[in-house]
């Protein structure tokens, strides 16, 4: 037989040679047309005496990118990949892997499972499957150690990042020089193949725990401990691999079953596979179909060239995209511009680039103090002072020089873009291009829809963030659009627990074990204490209702506390440092507040009644935003909080997290304190709407779907 009705892997014989050609674009996931093709192609050869050798490849530039992970929500499963893998490595005749790409996690395994291994010099490979909370479970973490060293495969494992081919000489038994040499080399490796040595199963191979190999494990397994703090999945990596050392391969197969099953069945695994899918749904944005026309990108002005203006521009640099830097004065101009060399030339110390690569970069930056030499730019991004008179005065001139169909967009973090466009004569034009701080490292960038912003300009910003390595999420306009509006209420309860009691040290502490990469006030302490200070005093017709909003904070900075940058805020910092040291002057500061408002202080604050005040207090915002359209999906909150603000994605983003909590328990606590909490509890306490329907009806806000 020579022909197979299955679809997705083509077979063909030629010259002794059955090729299984897997063709499913756009990855080649191993779903189960792939798996039944593999199988149903291997009995086929098997069964063709004029076959004396099986070849494996993809008709795409990538091998396979490893399991559908669709599948793991149910369905009809069988073959499962294992039995695949099993098939192939007890064939009768040589099976050999040719990757004219790259191969992640299932499509390494399959690879690892054939008898030779054929790629090319720049080709890599991977195992990401820790990235899913669980781990490679059709006997990667096996056969992999038999064929590369123990260290390079638990990093490989661990940490689930991809591996240069040229690293794993044991693992391919030929690597050409460039993929256009594949086939003849293919060829000349099938045609030299002796019979003693074509078939070289992998499970064959013995293993055995050194002392040189157990302080391999021992050395990687401290670092992982540190590295993934608050991670199930990176240490049943280890274990599943130290199988390999010490069990007969049959029995490390079934270890690794076991192990991959503990991982799978984690709300941790469903945590991260929930976000895989976020943060791919988030680029797909409904508000135009495939015949929206977009907008080049040639040239991009920044209208500011201050710590926040030069990161951005640094992004369109590192894509290649000239960039004009605006400041109103020369001085500043050039601060802005050597600021931004250093933090190239500190990359090229540390070997993120060359300095021929800092030097490209450099000169695709230009300054000017005049708006005219902005008149041909196809993108200006005002990031000047927050201060709305401000940037409608920066508005105003853009509309005035800048080109018809130059796209007109603010970084500002809080204020109205609807406000900002009236300045313009083409409001169309206008967007909000929300960077997180630092511009050049965080990927976040919330691309915010103002009332009258074309659909055109929605696309190509959408499309521009890509192109500068962003992780784009649309939003509409309110205050703090969704990010910042969320970490408000999520601030204020944890300002509000200090005015009642609780040290900072106490509810960072809670907020760190939840898995934040610090607490709100070592995080206010960073950022400046100040900022919140001037935002509150912005705010106060939304705030005025509560006399004690914010009343520690405010002192602390009127008594010079703005954090970090002047040595004191919430916590003292010796000079050049950066760690935390409690200060009992802040806990006086809160008392005399808290007699000053008449709020009791007590000693009895929980580390539970932390984290639901502060976590529960930021879904809550999170439900009413989800409710009010401006994020069009759950996902969506969940992107924004686990790439701006360092949410543990191991949880998910907060929404899944409430999900996976259940909606009815976040209800109760809710409402719980809301009760006991008095007056304070009515003003910042109530359920939203969103939440209570939710709860009620036993919905989770993964299915609700924003009008």
């Amino acid at each position: 037989m020579t022909e197979m009705e299955n679809k997705a892997v083509e077979y063909a014989v030629q010259q002794g040679v059955a090729t299984l050609t897997m063709q499913s674009a756009p990855v080649n996931a191993l779903s189960r047309a792939i798996r039944l093709g593999l199988i149903e192609g291997i009995n086929n050869a098997l069964d063709d005496d004029s076959v004396r050798a099986i070849v494996i490849t993809s008709s795409l530039p990538i091998f396979s990118g490893g399991a559908d992970i669709s599948e793991f929500s149910g369905g009809d499963l069988s073959p499962m990949l294992p039995e695949v893998l099993d098939k192939i490595e007890n064939a009768s005749k040589p099976v050999v892997a040719v990757l004219p790409g790259p191969a992640f996690g299932g499509g390494l395994e399959v690879a690892l499972a054939c008898h030779h291994r054929i790629t090319f010099a720049d080709n890599k490979v991977g195992l990401p499957e820790v990235n899913l909370g669980i781990l490679p479970g059709a006997g990667g973490t096996q056969r992999l150690p038999r064929l590369a060293d123990a260290q390079t495969s638990l990093e490989m494992i661990v940490t689930g990042k991809p591996t240069s081919v040229v690293k794993l000489p044991g693992v391919f038994d030929k690597i050409s020089d460039k993929p256009e040499h594949l086939l003849e080399d293919t060829k000349a490796y099938l045609q030299a193949l002796t019979p003693d040595k074509a078939i070289k199963r992998t499970s064959d191979i013995t293993l055995s725990m050194s002392d040189e190999t157990q302080a391999v494990f021992d050395a990687i397994t401290a670092q992982t401990k540190k590295a993934t703090r608050g991670f199930f999945a990176p240490l049943k990596c280890i274990e599943a691999v130290r199988g390999a050392y010490t069990l007969a391969f049959e029995d490390g197969l079934k270890n690794e079953g076991k192990l991959f099953m503990e991982c799978m069945n984690t709300p941790q695994a469903r945590a991260q596979q929930h976000f895989f899918f976020a943060e791919r749904a988030a680029g797909h944005v409904s508000d135009f179909d495939k015949n929206t026309p977009e907008r080049n990108i040639d040239k991009v002005a920044i209208i500011g060239a201050g710590t926040m203006g030069g990161g951005i521009a640094m992004n369109f640099a590192n894509a290649g995209i000239p960039v004009t830097m605006l400041e109103l004065k020369e001085e500043a101009l050039e601060k802005g511009l050597a600021l931004i060399r250093k933090n190239y030339e500190n990359s090229a110390k540390k070997g993120k680039l060359t300095q021929e690569q800092v030097e490209s970069r450099m000169a695709l930056l230009s300054g000017t103090t005049s708006y005219d030499d902005l008149a041909d730019v196809d993108l200006v991004i005002e990031a000047v002072f927050e201060k709305m008179e401000v940037k409608k005065t920066v508005f105003s001139t853009l509309d005035k020089v800048c080109k018809p169909g130059a796209i007109l967009a603010s970084n500002t973090s809080t204020l109205d873009i609807d406000e900002i466009a009236t300045a313009t004569s083409r409001p169309e034009d206008v967007i909000g291009l929300h960077f997180f701080s630092p511009a050049n490292v965080m990927r976040l960038l919330e691309v915010v829809k103002a009332e009258k912003t074309s659909a055109e300009v929605i696309k190509t910003c959408m499309k521009m963030a890509k192109r500068i390595k962003k992780v784009a999420v649309l939003v509409g306009v309110c205050f703090g659009f969704v990010g910042n509006r969320m970490i408000e209420p999520y601030g204020r309860e944890a300002n509000r627990l200090l005015l009642e009691g609780a040290t900072p040290e106490q509810v960072d502490r809670v907020l760190t074990e939840f898995g934040m990469p610090m607490g709100p006030f070592t995080m206010g302490d960073m950022a400046g204490l100040d900022i919140g200070y001037y935002v509150r005093q912005s705010r106060q017709e939304h705030i005025a209702h509560d006399p004690a909003y914010g009343a520690v904070a405010d002192r602390l900075v009127e008594k010079g506390r703005n954090g970090l940058k002047t040595g004191r805020g919430a916590y003292n910092y010796e000079p050049g440092s950066r760690v935390p040291v409690p200060d009992p002057e802040v806990l006086e500061i809160a008392k005399q507040e808290a007699e000053r408002l008449g709020v009791a202080q007590r000693s009895d604050i929980s580390d539970e009644e932390i984290l639901v005040r502060v976590m529960y207090s930021l879904i809550n915002e999170g439900a009413a935003i989800l409710e009010e359209g401006i994020a069009a999906k759950s996902s969506d909150i969940d992107v924004i909080y686990v790439y701006g603000y360092g949410f543990p994605v191991y949880r998910g983003g907060p929404m899944q997290y409430a999900d996976e909590v259940g909606l009815g328990t976040i209800l109760d606590k809710l409402t719980t304190y809301r009760d006991q909490l008095g007056d304070y509890g009515k003003m910042w306490l109530e359920p939203s709407d969103l939440l209570v329907k939710l709860a009620q009806s036993g919905g989770t806000f993964k299915s609700y779907k924003a009008k």
